[in-house]
């Protein structure tokens, strides 16, 4: 039986007629000659691997091909094959299917439903194991699409179930997701207190490699959260190293997240020497491009070559929730730099003027102007009538108050004292 698995292998690689072929040998292994073999309940070992071996090549040939619908259907054809085969292997041909699914674009809804309906197969069957990762699997996805009151409803429950089993591996990655979800509401206490929950887990037992990563990038996160950048940005180098060697895919995200950290903590020269190394150089991507587009904009102090820069990398900078938060923060602090610069010799002018200077419409400008006012950035006013910023100079503080506490102060201290004496001599 293998060898009729490798050469359907063969086969799929060549023209249309071949996979065709492939797809009808595929399926007779997995599917219609376990359906004749279904009163037996048990299988040779070799046999087993085999059919097994067939349906991940079918999955995969499915997903070669972007056949969505008949990876949907072939999940229905194996519940014969399910029936025969160890638990452990219908979980792993069932997460492979879902796998091959994700990898054709545009499939979310797809997934979720196919999540939903294989969610509640394992329960019915009873079976536990595969249905806590579909679950998991199920509030991943719901995060993905933004469902977050979904997603955190889902994993109260898992969690609430997984404690009992103690498992600690599916733990650690519940945990985790939970400390996401609970980021992208920024309800950052509760992310903190998951991520926490995930160290704790992953403490007790071997963690893989990708697992770890992904707790040192929450971390990183967190402390960007809080301006940390320093600290986040070690984390983020840890989470990177890990997955460099283990899941290239996932390695150009944490890079950009590297690459941000620079930035925020105003050390943007740095990012052209990271992004030159052996490792940089290996995964600059789209991600990375964008990054380095944003600090030549920080660099150079311009606000035009910024907003370029997000315009061009639109996926890559504003889609990203992580990054989207900081870049608008360090547009923020540009912004108002350029414009306390700029207004720094005047005392009166024309915000037009500024506008121009700046290369932002005047409304921008305008708006801005009237929140560092409220903000006492600088003294001014704006002067609507003639479109104009009125500068004041800071105002001197008048000393006379602070005098006159510390001198009613220094009074208290010696009328407490000459009251202690008093009551000695009275006494």
């Amino acid at each position: 039986m293998e060898g009729r698995v490798r050469r359907a292998k063969e086969l799929s690689s060549k023209g249309e007629n071949e996979w065709m072929e492939a797809e009808a040998e595929l399926r007779k292994l997995t599917i219609e000659e376990t359906t004749g073999a279904r009163a037996a309940k048990t299988q040779a070992a070799e046999v087993a691997k085999a059919r097994e071996e067939a349906a991940l090549a079918l999955a995969d040939l499915y997903a070669q091909r972007g056949s969505s619908d008949k990876l949907t259907q072939l999940l229905e054809d194996l519940r014969p094959l399910f029936a025969v085969v160890p638990k452990a292997k219908t979980a792993k041909i069932v997460r492979a299917i879902i796998d091959a699914v994700s990898r054709i674009p545009g499939t979310t809804e797809l997934q979720v439903r196919l999540c939903r309906e294989q969610a509640a197969w394992a329960r019915e069957e009873k079976r536990t194991f595969l249905r806590q990762r579909i679950e998991t699997r199920l509030a991943s996805l719901l995060f993905a699409t933004k469902d977050y009151n979904g997603a955190i409803a889902l994993i109260g429950t898992l969690l609430s179930e997984v404690k009992r089993l103690d498992d600690k591996l599916l733990l650690v990655d519940i945990h985790l997701l939970e400390s996401r979800v609970h980021h992208a509401l920024r309800n950052l206490p509760k992310s903190k207190a998951a991520l926490t929950a995930a160290r704790t887990a992953a403490n007790a037992i071997y963690v893989p490699p990708a697992a770890q990563a992904e707790i040192d990038c929450q971390s990183g996160t967190l402390h960007a959260e809080e301006k940390d950048y320093k600290t986040a940005f070690s984390y983020f180098y840890e989470g990177f190293e890990q997955l460099s060697s283990v899941d290239e895919k996932n390695a150009g995200p944490v890079l950009k997240y590297m690459l941000l950290c620079k930035i925020m903590s105003g050390d943007a020269e740095d990012v052209s020497g990271i992004v030159n190394t052996k490792a940089g150089l290996k995964f600059a991507d789209s991600g990375v491009d964008a990054m380095q587009a944003i600090a030549g904009a920080y660099k150079n102090r311009s606000l035009k070559e910024f907003q370029a820069a997000l315009d061009k990398y639109s996926k890559e900078l504003t889609q990203d929730i992580i990054v989207h938060n900081h870049l608008q923060s360090l547009y923020d602090k540009m912004l108002e730099q350029n414009i306390c610069r700029l207004i720094e010799p005047y005392s009166t002018v024309e915000i037009a003027h500024i506008a121009q200077l700046i290369d932002l419409p005047i409304q921008v400008v305008e708006s801005k102007m009237s929140q560092m006012i409220l903000d006492k950035v600088f003294c001014g006013t704006l002067d609507q009538g003639s479109g104009a910023l009125i500068i004041y100079d800071d105002p001197e503080v008048d000393q006379a108050y602070s005098h006159a506490i510390e001198t009613f102060q220094t009074l208290g201290g010696v009328v407490s004292s000459l009251m202690k004496r008093s009551q000695k001599i009275v006494g």
